[in-house]
């Protein structure tokens, strides 16, 4: 019984879908060692960037899988009220938050003057 095929006898379509299978793991591998080289090595889980960069290379499509999903350690989240001058207090904070939130107009009291149907006079 003879198994093998010769190249000729694979149909068109199903080289088009090895190329594309193809270029997908290619560009799972450079995904993820961009990612790798781009991580801080206190990010990176295990703290070795050589032992990732072996199971990338070696473990085709698993290696790269693994390493995205588990191989770094989150980032620290940015405070973005932290990028001003220190608060001294809870309500300090909370007006920072409120500016940062809102922006940092001036409003009237409730029911002052600049509500429209209040034109003054007499009542």
């Amino acid at each position: 019984m003879n198994t093998s095929v010769s190249f000729s006898e694979v149909p068109g379509w199903l080289w088009v879908v090895l190329a594309v299978v193809w270029l997908a793991e290619v560009a799972l591998v450079v995904w993820a060692l961009v990612v790798l080289f781009r991580t801080p090595e206190e990010r990176i889980v295990g703290g070795k960037r050589w032992i990732w960069l072996l199971l990338i290379l070696l473990i085709s499509t698993i290696g790269p899988i693994v390493f995205l999903l588990a191989g770094r350690k989150p980032a620290q989240a940015a405070d973005p009220l932290a990028q001003g001058a220190p608060a001294t207090s809870t309500t300090d904070r909370a007006a920072r938050a409120a500016d940062v939130l809102y922006g940092t107009g001036q409003a009237g009291p409730p029911g002052g003057g600049d509500a429209p149907g209040s034109e003054g006079g007499p009542q």
